[in-house]
């Protein structure tokens, strides 16, 4: 079962007032991307929301698949991004092209909005995305760990034509994370009011690095995107497809 989710009044504030994280991590994905040789080619954004990430790759030349479950997030991605090639649909269901690289970047992977969603469906787009990839590819994301937003339990957010409260509530045991989020957005003379509830599913970043080098990837930890310093329970991985000894050779000869 897939729960509507970031729809048009939520999908608007995040848009314009939590865009931050999409564009501090830009510039530091981009320089892992060339780190690995990888300049150009099609990057497959899951979670893609409103395509501020993928304008940036297409700015500095990459192709751009964008998949989310949310419709009206798709709506902005494509009116940001004319470009780019962009899909409402659940993550899970991705069928993956040929691609250099797959990105995941916000905690998408933590999100419940797809009932299906857990570590083991996780695993299985991990082995399908690792087949997708070419030679060398790479699959980028960060997810949310046990002990995520501890230190609060509202926090509230305001722009010039709206408003956002979010109230926290953990449950241990099962380890989730659940945001009731209240918006409030200008319409004409009124605010409308909207309310969503997320829930995400913390994983601990050590065992999903173990399942991807079961499946053959080279995981590294990070706990930052460039200059982008992640929060508290907070962590990102990199994982690379080993390079084929035909691209080995490729590298070697090339002028």
């Amino acid at each position: 079962m897939k729960e509507k989710m970031y729809q048009r009044d939520l999908a608007y504030v995040h848009d314009v007032g939590f865009g931050r994280f999409a564009e501090g991590a830009a510039a530091g994905v981009l320089r892992i991307l060339r780190a690995a040789g990888i300049c150009g080619g099609l990057v497959v954004d899951l979670g893609c929301g409103s395509g501020l990430w993928a304008r940036r790759l297409t700015d500095a030349g990459y192709s751009v698949l964008g998949i989310d479950l949310s419709a009206d997030m798709i709506a902005l991605a494509r009116k940001r991004v004319p470009e780019g090639l962009f899909r409402a649909g659940s993550f899970l269901d991705v069928d993956f092209p040929d691609c250099d690289v797959i990105t995941a970047m916000g905690e998408c992977f933590n999100y419940t909005f797809d009932s299906r969603n857990s570590r083991s469906s996780l695993s299985r787009l991990f082995r399908r995305g690792f087949r997708a990839l070419r030679s060398g590819g790479l699959l980028i994301f960060d997810v949310a760990e046990p002990g995520r937003a501890q230190d609060s339990t509202r926090s509230f957010w305001e722009g010039p034509d709206w408003a956002c409260l979010t109230e926290f509530v953990r449950d241990e045991r099962r380890q989730l994370l659940t945001r009731r989020i209240t918006t409030f957005r200008k319409v004409g003379q009124y605010y409308r009011r909207a309310q969503e509830t997320h829930v995400q599913q913390l994983y601990r970043v050590s065992e999903l690095a173990g399942d991807l080098r079961k499946l053959g990837f080279r995981v590294q930890t990070v706990r930052a995107y460039g200059k982008l310093q992640f929060p508290k329970a907070h962590a990102g991985l990199i994982a690379r497809k080993p390079i084929t000894s035909e691209r080995k050779q490729i590298k070697i000869t090339r002028p």
